[in-house]
């Protein structure tokens, strides 16, 4: 008689972990095709609202994928890696979109951009230390942030008065996005440093296994 295979941290499991076509990878997949067609109703000002629908359904199902991966015990290697790259795609295609249609200033953009060709160029240097940066709750509310603003931008709705300046609510969580990912930048900086010197990040730091 066979053991079974034992599962992994949240949800990773020996049998499961090189599948390919599971529900929360094919999830992952439709919030990626949605992201071109969000993309081009944006910038043909043909609806806002239908630019705002597209692009929060790719982004509230973000969570969706995760979960459906941890509970049934379907966290896979592809899964792992393309989901936080369809985030990246989703928050490049708002942030680069909004600046088109002139709801966002270029160095919006250019920080934002920088930010994660910086991350990128991390996860490459960890890869030649065959170490890999799990994702933190720092990185994923950054996300969750930064998408909430950007579907608040695209309806242009609502306004309020900040410092006696008229400014669209979606505008002003975009800031306090911005800010915490360059907080998690830093945060991740530091954390690789751990991960190269110690092989681990110290007790106390809490990462989010899997997707």
């Amino acid at each position: 008689m066979v053991a079974p295979q034992g599962d992994g941290p949240r949800g990773e499991r020996e049998d499961h972990i090189q599948d390919v076509w599971t529900v929360a990878n094919v999830i992952t997949v439709l919030r990626l095709l949605l992201i071109p067609f969000f993309f081009s109703v944006l910038l043909s000002d043909r609806s806002d609202f239908l630019a705002f629908a597209l692009f929060a359904a790719a982004a509230s199902t973000d969570w969706l994928d995760g979960m459906i991966a941890r509970r049934t015990g379907t966290v896979t290697t592809i899964g792992k890696a393309i989901d936080p790259l369809v985030d990246r795609l989703l928050i490049a295609a708002g942030v680069i979109g909004l600046h088109l249609i002139g709801r966002l200033p270029l160095w919006i953009v250019g920080v934002l951009v920088a930010r994660d060709v910086y991350l990128l160029w991390g996860a490459w240097r960890l890869e030649r230390h065959r170490e890999r940066m799990p994702v933190t709750y720092l990185g994923k509310a950054t996300t969750a942030v930064l998408l909430a603003g950007f579907s608040l931008l695209m309806l242009g709705w609502p306004h309020i008065e900040l410092g006696g300046t008229e400014l669209l609510l979606g505008k002003a969580i975009v800031y306090l996005g911005l800010a915490l990912s360059l907080a998690s930048a830093v945060h991740y900086t530091i954390l690789a440093r751990r991960l190269v010197e110690y092989g681990d990040v110290r007790p106390g730091t809490r990462l989010e296994r899997g997707r």
